[in-house]
């Protein structure tokens, strides 16, 4: 990767362009991949809406089905990292957005509680290793760790994205029928296309390294390498991980738990925020799905602030702890609205903005002190591991609901979930090893 940095242009020139462009080339389309995936995540949200009435799912087996997506997710996480890292993360984003657009296709098919329980699980085989490889190996070839969670804020407002176009849309397709389909039929065939589409477009829009980017000047190639070769030396001379020994690093557990309590109840409320928020307010199905774009909107803001705000402070963990925290009092106090919708809705609010606010700071943390396939490993079990929350919060609010017939033992149970998060978020260190070592505007020196 030696490519030399020219004297005539002036340092802060060719890191200004050179992170620039990475945002177009490299962060663009990463978001619209992120965008397609969370739709063909969250559509499930909203086509229970009328879906589990038409098939008669109850609420256990509408949550265990949304929750087992994520045990596919855990067992091809780690390897498919590991791969990713070997091999080209450009060539394994296109595999994995053309087989989950196949098995998301499969989801408007489904009929009996088994059908929907394997579409589910092989829709997270197929989508399994996608984040870390994003976090893990791209992001670090392409920023440094101090412009790293702004970036990762700002591709993870794609989450938010997602829910504003697709509430809406999903709102318009559950009312219609269309060639003797059904709306939520619809709607999970219409929603797998783009995957299969841009999967393929991929394979020839973004490269693997900058040296590989035709875009790029030879200053900013050579820019951009050193700073990557910097930060991996650095933190090999401070601990020097394997994909292995990442694995049992206790900073690597930490986070571990941290992400599981916080994904519990992400996924807890994501997946049942539409139909609980109906159950409380009574609006109908084509309301909410319009509705639930001023949260979503809200939610992104915070998450691109919290991004930002981490990056030019140089802090972490207390930007994660206190979205968290109002996450925890939001969800804990929204099933006691005395069946006020505006109040409902208002907690909703505050709750997603909780929610979803730490994802740049989080997934910037652990390439801190993690690099290549350690970095790929460890944000594979962290996610993978995390994930299972995104199985235990859905089934466990269907299975609370199905016995005592409401939601209030449920989001509490999320709201305990989320607060432990927050208080374990504290715990993590002021300054990852090595990071404090690492100082992007030398990187090309």
């Amino acid at each position: 990767m030696g490519v030399a940095v020219g004297d005539t242009i002036p340092l802060d020139t060719v890191a200004a362009s050179a992170r620039r462009k990475a945002f177009l080339h490299v962060v663009l389309p990463l978001f619209l991949v992120s965008v397609i995936a969370y739709l063909d995540r969250v559509n499930i949200a909203f086509a229970g809406l009328t879906m589990n009435k038409q098939l008669g799912f109850t609420s256990e087996i509408f949550g265990f089905g949304s929750g087992i997506f994520f045990i596919g997710y855990f067992v091809f996480e780690i390897p498919g990292a590991v791969i990713a890292e070997r091999w080209s993360p450009r060539k394994w984003f296109a595999r994995i957005m053309v087989t989950w657009g196949v098995a998301a296709a499969l989801m408007a098919f489904v009929q009996t509680p088994i059908e929907f329980y394997v579409v589910r699980f092989l829709l997270g085989v197929a989508e399994a290793s996608l984040y870390p490889v994003i976090y893990a190996t791209v992001m670090p070839r392409w920023f440094s760790t101090r412009d790293r969670a702004a970036a990762i804020a700002v591709l993870l407002t794609s989450m938010q994205m997602s829910s504003i176009i697709g509430g809406p849309l999903a709102g318009w397709l559950l009312g219609m029928s269309v060639m003797g389909l059904s709306g939520w039929q619809v709607l999970f065939l219409l929603e797998a296309v783009p995957a299969v589409v841009l999967g393929i477009i991929l394979a020839f829009w973004i490269v693997d390294w900058p040296k590989d980017a035709s875009w790029l000047s030879q200053e900013e190639k050579a820019y951009l390498t050193r700073q990557f070769e910097q930060e991996v030396s650095i933190k090999r001379a401070s601990k020097n991980h394997s994909a292995w020994s990442a694995l049992g690093d206790p900073e690597v557990i930490r986070l571990v738990v941290i992400y599981f309590l916080w994904i519990t109840g992400f996924w807890g409320f994501s997946y049942w925020m539409p139909t609980v928020l109906k159950a409380l307010s009574g609006w109908s199905v084509s309301f909410i799905g319009n509705i639930v774009v001023v949260p979503f909107v809200i939610s992104l803001l915070t998450t691109a602030y919290v991004g930002y705000s981490s990056s030019k402070r140089g802090e972490k963990r207390i930007h994660g702890a206190i979205p968290l925290f109002v996450a925890a009092i939001g969800i804990a106090v929204s099933t006691w609205t005395g069946g006020n919708p505006a109040l409902a809705l208002l907690l909703v609010i505050v709750t997603a903005a909780g929610v979803y606010g730490p994802f740049g700071v989080w997934w910037s943390y652990p390439t801190t002190f993690l690099s290549g396939e350690a970095a790929a490993s460890g944000s594979a079990l962290i996610n993978s591991f995390g994930n299972l929350g995104g199985f235990v919060g859905p089934f466990l609010v269907g299975f609370i609901e199905s016995r005592s017939g409401s939601f209030v033992g449920s989001y509490m149970f999320l709201a305990a979930c989320l607060l432990a998060s927050s208080l374990l978020m504290l715990t993590l260190r002021r300054t990852a090893p090595g990071a404090a070592s690492i100082k992007p505007a030398e990187a090309a020196l």
